[in-house]
């Protein structure tokens, strides 16, 4: 039994877990429907997909070791999370606006329903431009290739196991929201969870726009 296959398996269940944009993204657009939340979801495992590809070939080195091109797709995956946090926050609001006096508290709303395509794009754009996934892959994936075996295949299944991870969670979770989807439509939780989406990705969004370079 491959005892690092099984450690870096537990370590990239849990990094693939941790909430992130990407997690906001997909329970954000779940709530709209169950087939924009899964078009979220496997617009992640894309992000995802492409990342562990540059790390196998190596040229995620090269996006970490030139700084202005590392800032570049900091700015950029900023940018496109805060703009995604602010238009959470107008959607609350006009949602707030529209239930005023139109829509019983206790009864569920469905937010308008998202593009397909526009959800696919949402989730892939989310974890494809996040300028910390470069730097995390090229850390860990080395780790768990033991002495003396050849890197290419063993980066290879490594990669592959991040994937299918990501494949299992990112559905699973648009499907729990969509499960629970009378209750967290009611009006006042899917204000709140819009909310706290919008809040939580416009963080994050300004976190890498005004922060430091991330190395």
């Amino acid at each position: 039994m491959d005892a690092q296959l099984i450690a870096f398996t537990g370590v990239a269940a849990g990094m693939v877990a941790l909430p992130g944009a990407d997690f906001t993204v997909v329970v954000r657009n779940a709530l709209a429907s169950r087939t924009a939340g899964l078009a979220t979801a496997l617009g992640v495992v894309g992000g995802l997909l492409v990342h562990t590809t540059l790390a196998v070939a190596g040229l995620a080195a090269v996006l970490v070791t030139v700084p202005v091109l590392f800032r570049t797709v900091q700015l950029l995956g900023g940018a496109y999370v805060l703009h995604l946090g602010i238009s959470s926050l107008y959607a609350m609001r006009r949602r707030a606006g529209q239930d005023r006096g139109d829509t019983p508290d206790d009864g569920p709303v469905r937010p308008a329903p998202r593009n397909v395509g526009r959800a696919l794009r949402q989730g892939f754009l989310t974890n494809a431009l996040n300028p910390k996934a470069p730097v995390l892959f090229l850390s860990l994936l080395p780790q768990f290739v033991p002495h003396g075996q050849p890197p290419l295949p063993r980066t290879l299944l490594l990669a592959a196991v991040v994937v299918v991870l990501a494949l299992i969670w990112f559905p699973a979770v648009a499907l729990l929201v969509d499960r629970l989807g009378r209750w967290l439509r009611r009006p006042r939780t899917a204000r709140a969870i819009e909310g706290g989406s919008g809040v939580a990705l416009t963080g994050l969004g300004l976190a890498l726009v005004t922060g430091p370079l991330l190395r």
